[in-house]
């Protein structure tokens, strides 16, 4: 009696690698331990009192948002240029976590503005643009989403991403071209007063924690594409 041949396994599917790893730990104890100073050990503002406080927060935000799109920025000309996968994830990675810091800025500016200004938002030029910002990479995970080939969506997004990122020079200068309430950079100004060195080192740090959050959060969401994308192949035979 012939025996029947037991059919061949299927490729099993890659075992995802934790995404909160050490780096995660780290930025995360890192922003506790800024913030720890912020609170206990920074001195408060003469004029604006505890409300200030929540610079340590608003600004670093904001670099990193500007820091996350800039990458979008790169990372889609090489993918526009080389056609390298890595560089469409890491677009894609960088523009996700680059909206969620955009979201912390659009979320802190109003709650510092209100005590402030006397009003949670005002339609300036800085502000608006920001906002628009926003629409621009929340537009551009929609597409990422809408559009089901692979080649077509990372191009179409590539370019998207990086007329997105040309709108970050002009929300900087915007206080310089326009009559804003919102108040002019500090750190680099040297017409202006410098800034006390305990402030000075609670700003830097607070950026610094800051960029290590983004990394880590950059790092697990690269992690997470790569996993999405070789689980597709595996299921359509698409080896690319």
């Amino acid at each position: 009696m012939t025996s029947i041949p037991a059919p061949a396994p299927r490729s099993a599917a890659p075992v995802p690698r934790p995404i909160f790893d050490w780096l995660f730990g780290v930025a995360v104890a890192a922003v506790a331990a800024t913030y720890v100073r912020v609170i206990y050990f920074t001195p408060t503002e003469r004029l604006q009192g505890l409300m200030q406080k929540i610079y340590y927060l608003h600004l670093p935000a904001a670099l990193c948002a500007y820091l996350a799109f800039s990458v979008v920025f790169f990372t889609s000309i090489v993918y526009l240029w080389l056609r390298e996968e890595r560089a469409d994830r890491v677009a894609e990675s960088s523009a996700e976590v680059g909206l969620l810091f955009t979201t912390v800025v659009l979320t802190t500016g109003p709650i510092w503005g209100k005590p402030a200004w006397g009003t949670w938002w005002t339609w300036d030029a800085r502000l608006t643009s920001t906002l628009f910002l926003w629409f621009i990479y929340a537009g551009y995970l929609v597409l990422r989403g809408a559009v089901e080939d692979r080649g077509m969506r990372a191009r179409y997004s590539a370019v998207l991403g990086i007329l997105g990122a040309l709108l970050i020079p002009f929300i900087h200068l915007s206080v310089y071209m326009f009559r804003t309430l919102h108040p002019m950079p500090i750190l680099l100004a040297p017409q202006r007063p410098p800034m006390a060195p305990e402030m000075l080192r609670t700003t830097l740090l607070s950026y610094g924690s800051f960029v290590l959050l983004y990394l880590a959060l950059v790092r697990a969401r690269y992690r997470y594409a790569l996993h999405r994308d070789t689980l597709h192949a595996l299921e359509t035979g698409d080896a690319r």
